[in-house]
């Protein structure tokens, strides 16, 4: 068995790479089962110099690793680079707050002394997706391995260079074999590897059916799952917005990735008062975003990903227009080679389409109407998914109250929504359950194990 990873720029092969065998991965998870032995016993503060080394590895090769999500997945040059300084960002911050994360906590019982202390569980197996091949891996894996965890990634098939490199990062930084590994296997082989007694628990990023399935497979075998399993994030602009800036973040927060992120954008909610300015300004603003080859400077949108995310892209943009969304520009697929898709903005949506039902991912917008405040909270949160929202006024009372309403992991008031080491990241409904990042991220993944001594 082999995997391919396709350039989608151009269409043509890149690698092959053989995919792990039987015998290779029964090495790896008994590798990382005595890994795990000795890695717990370290202390936080030598773990932390390993962490902060695959940091400063991060910064100085940001330019080779940019240029591999590039031709691997389709990401411009620049947002390579930025993703793994943020990589580097959590390494950084880990490193320096995970011990006071995990420090005991003493409790006031009738035990003469009663305490909380946080253990590592053991081989963590992550399912990760290709859109943030880097940032989404050093996402589970920074926290966790600071936990005294060890990390089994299997990475999507069409990123396998990016996690190759993954691989070799951690070895280059220090860790022992065994606390980080890679494996190039199928899906059908990722039950086996949740069944096994070796691996503790598992996390994934990806569709809610991978989630499901992840999850039918971790509660038949009692094991801890954290899913993140994207969205269709709701970004609210309300009468009393500042309209302008607005539009401005609306674009970045619908191309950032070239559309295709879990927290970008994607339906914009305005109320009536302002809906033909924001209509104005957010068009304009879409349509200065270059297309075009993420190795050349100046691109800000790539290509999709693979030509059959393109493919479902475009029918829903076809499906929507069906019944009865109005195609204000793009929504055409490009002539020649490679898995383009242009800045393509949508009016007249509403629930019924695929725009507003379904999580597009790519460079689609989707403008929905709303009477006022209210009808657009409804709009918000008459969605299957519940990961993030941008909600836009210049009333902060209004926006903290609003806030409290709107159903989901987050909530970003005039400013686009973005992960952050220090902040928790997560959904509910079908954006997935458990959290990543700061304090509750970093104890997903451990024992919370009361010690009351008499």
């Amino acid at each position: 068995m082999t995997f391919q990873s396709i350039n989608p720029t151009t269409g043509a092969q890149l690698e092959t790479f053989e995919a792990t065998t039987p015998a290779a991965l029964e090495v790896v998870l008994a590798q990382a089962d005595a890994a795990w032995r000795g890695w717990r016993r370290r202390s936080d503060a030598a773990r932390a110099v390993l962490l902060r080394e695959a940091g400063r590895l991060l910064r100085d090769r940001k330019s080779r690793y940019a240029r591999t999500m590039a031709l691997e997945m389709g990401k411009p040059l620049p947002q390579g680079e930025a993703e793994a300084e943020k990589c580097a960002l959590a390494c950084d911050y880990y490193a320096e707050h995970a011990a006071a994360m995990l420090a005991l906590e003493n409790r006031r019982t009738e035990a003469s002394r009663s305490y909380v202390r946080f253990d590592s569980l053991g081989p963590i197996l992550a399912v990760m997706p290709w859109n943030y091949p880097f940032w989404q891996v050093f996402r589970f894996a920074a926290p966790a391995l600071m936990a005294g965890n060890v990390g089994i990634l299997k990475h999507a098939p069409n990123v396998s260079r990016c996690a190759l490199e993954l691989d070799a990062l951690f070895r280059d930084a220090g860790f022992p074999a065994g606390v980080f590994q890679t494996i190039l296997v199928e899906p059908d082989v990722v039950a086996r590897v949740i069944a096994d007694d070796r691996v503790r628990a598992v996390t994934l990023t990806g569709s809610p059916r991978a989630g499901g399935s992840v999850a039918e497979q971790a509660g038949r075998h009692l094991k801890k799952a954290v899913l993140e399993l994207g969205g269709s994030d709701p970004f609210i602009v309300l009468a009393d917005a500042d309209v302008r800036a607005a539009a401005r973040a609306a674009a970045e927060a619908r191309l950032v990735n070239s559309g295709q992120s879990c927290i970008a954008a994607k339906r914009f909610i305005v109320v009536e008062a302002v809906a033909n300015q924001f209509l104005d300004c957010f068009g304009a603003e879409l349509g200065q975003r270059k297309v075009g080859d993420p190795l050349q400077p100046g691109t800000d949108i790539g290509p999709q990903a693979r030509t059959d995310l393109r493919a479902s892209l475009h029918r829903q943009v076809e499906e929507s227009v069906a019944r009865g969304a109005r195609l204000l520009f793009g929504g055409r697929l490009p002539e020649g080679p490679g898995a383009f898709y242009p800045p393509t903005l949508l009016t007249a949506v509403s629930p019924g389409m695929p725009a507003f039902d379904e999580e597009t991912f790519g460079p689609v917008a989707a403008v929905i109407h709303a009477r006022d405040e209210g009808e657009a909270i409804r709009l918000a949160n008459a969605s299957a998914y519940g990961l993030g929202a941008s909600l836009w006024t210049g009333d902060r009372e209004r926006a903290e109250r609003l806030a409290a309403e709107i159903e989901a992991g987050c909530v970003f008031v005039n400013a686009i929504v973005k992960s952050d080491p220090r902040l928790p990241f997560g959904g509910i409904k079908r954006s997935g359950y458990g959290r990543e990042l700061s304090e509750y991220g970093l104890r997903e993944f451990v024992n919370i194990k009361t010690v009351s001594i008499g």
